[in-house]
């Protein structure tokens, strides 16, 4: 039966081409060097904040610190388009709903839709939010877009129903010093960062049941560096975290809300919320903001990078998930496990770096400095789920790429191509491919 679970779960060779092709895909990688560069002046867009391709490869979206959305040909390294009042604000993310249809979000408060084949003018224009948009998700399978702010909301947009006006919509969350969401690829969960150093995790997900604050049942409350109140850390007050610095207004999560019993014993209830300080090395007697999260394309880990509150050390970590019942009853129960590592260069303080997995899962791409590192679990960019060390262990350097003359903020692997691109400070992209 383990075995079985083993296959259903993708754990398997059997089930896994990628496995048997991947000694290619590393040669290719090896290789890889900066191919082209698009200077791009910071007199119209500013800094690049994120980078998207569609899912099909054929278009890269890059999203500018001054209103604009840029538009290229990823394999010609063409400009095609240049959204110059995309919004109003920074424009901060962006999403592919498909291979033609997707959603920016702003500082402006607001979230847009955008089709490619008719791009001078907005689908239509999102209103919801009273703060900064940071995040954007996708559910294919409900159509539901759910988006994240520092006003602490999380909120669902039904895009089935969409018109000129928008999208009807409703609140489904809210946390305070909230910085980052992410759906696991199944929607199975959603994982929410917050500047305070927690992580939210909703386990069984129902995006059709809108939450209020406090009517959630409380998974497990548990401080992995140490035994202290899980209260404790919002002593710290908070952090001015964004891209660039952003405060939040809000303050630390209540007290009550965070010491309701738990209701998961027992049972299954749909979005049980588990409350986690993660470890993170360097920090246990400190306190950390999580500043990126990203998730493992089959769902099997997540990527966070904490900083420290003063700001003096950077990290990457990979946590796995651990799922089943707490091994001792009568302790907490933690979801997610230390596996990986590494510090990163602290420079460009104040400043997001938004980092990646590669398509398939084995390699990371993190920006480091004025240029971007490919990390792996081990020196053979083996799989997560067959390394999986007894104790936390340093990732792997695989390759260091540089070509930009300022902090990468972001950097994001094509889905379908041999390609990786980043963007700085000083509003440059940078595409990397193999050369021989």
């Amino acid at each position: 039966f383990a075995w079985l679970r083993g296959r259903c779960l993708g754990r398997g060779a059997a089930v896994d081409p990628a496995r048997d092709t991947f000694g290619a895909m590393t040669g290719l990688y090896g290789a890889i060097q900066p191919a082209d560069s698009v200077s791009l002046s910071t007199r119209t867009h500013g800094a690049v904040f994120n980078l998207e391709y569609s899912p099909d490869g054929s278009v890269l979206t890059v999203a500018c610190e001054q209103t604009e959305v840029l538009l290229f040909d990823p394999i010609s390294s063409k400009h095609i388009k240049t959204l110059s009042e995309a919004h109003e604000d920074c424009v901060n993310n962006i999403r592919f709903l498909d291979n033609r249809l997707f959603a920016t979000c702003s500082d402006d408060t607001t979230i847009a839709l955008w089709d490619l084949r008719k791009l001078n003018t907005k689908v239509c224009t999102l209103h919801g939010h009273t703060s900064w948009v940071k995040n954007i998700e996708y559910d294919t399978n409900t159509r539901l877009l759910v988006t994240s702010g520092f006003d602490g909301n999380v909120i669902i947009w039904d895009t089935n129903r969409c018109t000129e006006d928008g999208c009807p919509h409703k609140k489904f969350f809210h946390t305070r010093f909230l910085m980052r969401m992410r759906l696991t690829p199944d929607c199975s969960k959603m994982l929410i960062s917050t500047s305070s150093g927690y992580l939210l995790i909703l386990h069984d997900l129902d995006l059709n049941k809108s939450l209020e604050v406090g009517s959630y049942p409380i998974l497990r409350a548990r401080r992995t560096t140490s035994s202290s109140d899980i209260t404790s850390s919002g002593s710290s007050g908070p952090r001015a975290v964004g891209s660039p610095c952003h405060q939040s207004n809000s303050g630390p999560l209540s007290e009550k809300t965070l010491s309701r019993p738990s209701q998961r014993e027992g049972g299954s209830p749909r979005n049980s919320l588990e409350v986690l300080t993660p470890e993170v090395p360097g920090e246990r007697d400190r306190g950390n903001c999580i500043t990126s999260l990203q998730l493992h394309p089959k769902g099997w880990a997540t990527l966070l990078r904490c900083s420290s509150n003063t700001d003096d050390q950077e990290w990457t970590c990979v946590y796995e998930f651990q799922e089943g019942a707490p091994v001792r009853p009568v302790s907490p129960r933690c979801s997610l496990r230390l596996t990986h590592c590494i510090e990163e260069a602290n420079v460009g303080r104040g400043y997001i770096k938004e980092l990646c997995f590669s398509p398939d899962g084995r390699m990371i791409s993190s920006p480091h400095g004025f240029g971007i590192r490919l990390l792996g679990f081990d020196a053979h960019c083996s799989e997560l789920v067959d390394c999986l060390p007894r104790e936390a262990s340093p990732l792997r350097e695989i390759r260091s790429l540089y070509s930009h003359n300022d902090v990468v903020l972001t950097t994001k692997f094509s889905p379908t191509h041999c390609q990786i691109a980043s963007g700085c400070l000083s509003g440059r992209v940078s595409l990397y491919q193999p050369k021989f």
